[in-house]
């Protein structure tokens, strides 16, 4: 293969992009990857798909090498199938919706779970047709409300989904378990550091996930490790809560006067003023947050949250709590619909199960255990209850797993403490069970010629989002520098000067090279100064740079790798042979 730079269709910029914001993004606009074409959506020029193609050939590399069959679907998909599921409803904005001439109803598919259930049930009918795993790799479509990172949050986007079929638990259990073995081959060959968590399912459903996630401080996710390897995406992260206390000895609630206490640290600094002897801590505080979940179909319920006041809302870990509700914070016509939440001064007695008939739902984190004893608010400004006792003076309707979670708390599975990481999500496997098929009514027949649902799993790759991870990974203060097995090519040859000899040299090694089998990318713009062309092959990142010019009066020619190493001097005659060889050391 052979790419001239005088015909191939790429233009570099010298400048960042005015909205890119992390180095993936700069780069690939500045080398001519990709282009903008709206927010969130990228055309892909010929380079970009040139390293696509090669991350898609591994991926498809690997579910062949796991059983998995290829199809395609298409991206415009009628409601009827995700109606029936319920993810139309679901969804809610974040899908993309259109209406056909006739006023028919369709979508641009986010995933694909319904019509691979859908095809399999058109198609197969007995338990001698499974275990079944299909693949695609396809593009779909996401209304995100705030795209950004280029390629890393977008509102179009490359996916590998692969969904596995069996009869009974056990056999999704080895589904899955192929399926996440290949993911660890496929990320192994990208040379892609990644790190396996458990995740919350969201509005995919099913009893497992375990997202793979590679570590980079420019990651939208948080995950979590303890020195004993337990792993998890933050949302999953359970608390280890403290054992209930005895509290028959402790003293009753009382309500007191707390004037100019608009914080924590104000009301807390106030406490140990007045009961110097207890030695308060902003642990001691119950904070009760107000928050607003919207449901996909508009409606609109408060909830009110009491954690530690030492601990803030994680708002991530809260929706992931109550998917597939959308949460806000509540507003003024909240408030003014609940005069009975005193901004500032909320306390449990109006809240749930202690308030009247038709309260805010109230939910506390796992830590407030029956016996603890609690500052928080009295439902009037100015006045806070003391020695509030959980279990005693209050109850919630429930525990949620809204706090934030910080560095040094237990992981849940005794292992140690934790510390927090970010990172970029680039695959997600789903034990998703039987709630498609159950759904859409997807049964085979047994060897008893009765009636069985389906078991499913599925599996996602977000493949231009493991490319940008690529980039991310591998990239200097000059621009891009692709691992080889993913690189536009091999080999960025780069004539120097104006005389004719220098470009016939070039000419002919780039023939020799092409004929082993060698991807070239060759820079033969004849008006173009040898800076320029230094400057756009580090920026383009091909792994190995051979240049021809100067040197060719002493019968060399240089071959430097792109990071890394040192400069070679090789003689003309040599040159191929050894480009040959690093092109394979490579490999």
């Amino acid at each position: 293969m052979l790419l001239r730079m005088s015909t191939l269709f790429v233009r570099t910029l010298r400048e960042d992009p005015a909205d890119a914001e992390v180095a993936s993004h700069k780069l690939l606009v500045r080398a001519g990857y990709i282009r903008r074409a709206a927010p969130g959506i990228y055309t892909w020029l010929p380079l970009g798909l040139r390293v696509l193609a090669k991350v898609e050939a591994v991926v498809r590399e690997e579910m062949a090498a796991a059983g998995a069959q290829e199809v395609h679907f298409s991206a415009l998909l009628p409601k009827e199938p995700y109606e029936a599921t319920g993810r139309w409803t679901e969804y809610g904005p974040n899908i993309f919706r259109l209406k056909d001439r006739k006023g028919g109803d369709y979508l641009l598919a986010p995933t694909h779970e319904e019509m691979f259930t859908l095809l399999v049930k058109d198609l197969y009918s007995s338990y001698k047709d499974l275990p079944l795993t299909l693949f695609q790799i396809q593009t779909k479509y996401r209304d995100e409300a705030r795209p950004r990172a280029g390629l890393i949050r977008g509102r179009e986007f490359v996916m590998k989904d692969a969904y596995s079929f069996d009869v009974d638990d056990a056999g999704l259990e080895a589904s899955y378990q192929a399926q996440r073995d290949a993911y660890r081959r496929i990320f192994d060959r990208l040379g892609l550091e990644y790190v396996i968590v458990a995740a919350t399912s969201g509005a995919m459903g099913g009893s497992r996930s375990e997202e793979f996630l590679t570590p980079t401080a420019i990651g939208e996710d948080t995950f979590v490790r303890s020195p004993g390897g337990y792993a998890a995406n933050v949302e999953a992260v359970t608390t280890v809560p403290p054992a209930a206390q005895p509290y028959d000895d402790a003293p009753a609630a009382h309500v007191e006067d707390t004037p100019g206490t608009p914080t924590i640290d104000s009301l807390v600094a106030l406490a140990d003023e007045r009961f110097p002897e207890r030695g308060y801590t902003a642990g001691d505080t119950l904070k009760n947050v107000v928050v607003a979940l919207v449901q996909p179909s508009g409606e609109r319920e408060l909830l009110v949250v009491g954690l530690p006041g030492d601990r803030e809302v994680d708002l991530k870990r809260l929706e992931a709590a109550v998917a597939p509700a959308e949460v806000e914070p509540a507003g003024d016509a909240d408030f003014a619909a609940h005069p009975e939440l005193v901004r500032g001064y909320i306390g449990p007695s109006v809240l749930g199960p202690n308030g009247p008939e038709g309260s805010v739902r109230y939910l506390l984190d796992p830590r407030v255990v029956d016996g603890t004893r609690w500052i928080t608010g009295a439902n009037e400004a100015g006045k806070h209850v003391f020695d509030l006792v959980a279990g005693r003076d209050f109850t919630s309707d429930g525990t949620v797993e809204a706090a934030e979670v910080r560095a040094g708390d237990a992981a849940p599975d005794g292992s140690g403490p934790l510390e927090l990481a970010r990172g970029i999500e680039i695959g997600h496997i789903f034990a998703l069970g039987r709630k498609y098929a159950q759904a859409l009514g997807l049964t085979v027949l047994d060897q008893n010629g009765k009636a069985q649902v389906v078991t499913m799993g599925s599996y996602g790759i977000g493949v231009t989002r493991v490319l940008a991870a690529l980039a991310e990974a591998n990239h200097d203060e000059r621009g891009l520098a692709w691992p080889a097995h993913v690189a536009p090519a091999q080999v960025h040859l780069v004539a120097t000067g104006k005389d004719d000899a220098v470009f016939d040299a070039a000419d002919s090694l780039a023939t020799q090279l092409v004929a082993r089998g060698i991807e070239v990318l060759y820079d033969d713009r004849p008006k173009v100064s040898p800076g320029v062309k230094f400057a756009d092959a580090e920026l383009l990142g091909v792994p190995l740079v051979v240049v021809v010019g100067r040197g060719l009066v002493d019968g060399l020619v240089e071959v430097r790798p792109r990071v890394g190493g040192t400069a070679e001097q090789v003689p003309v005659a040599e040159v191929a042979d050894r480009v040959a060889e690093l092109v394979d050391a490579l490999r």
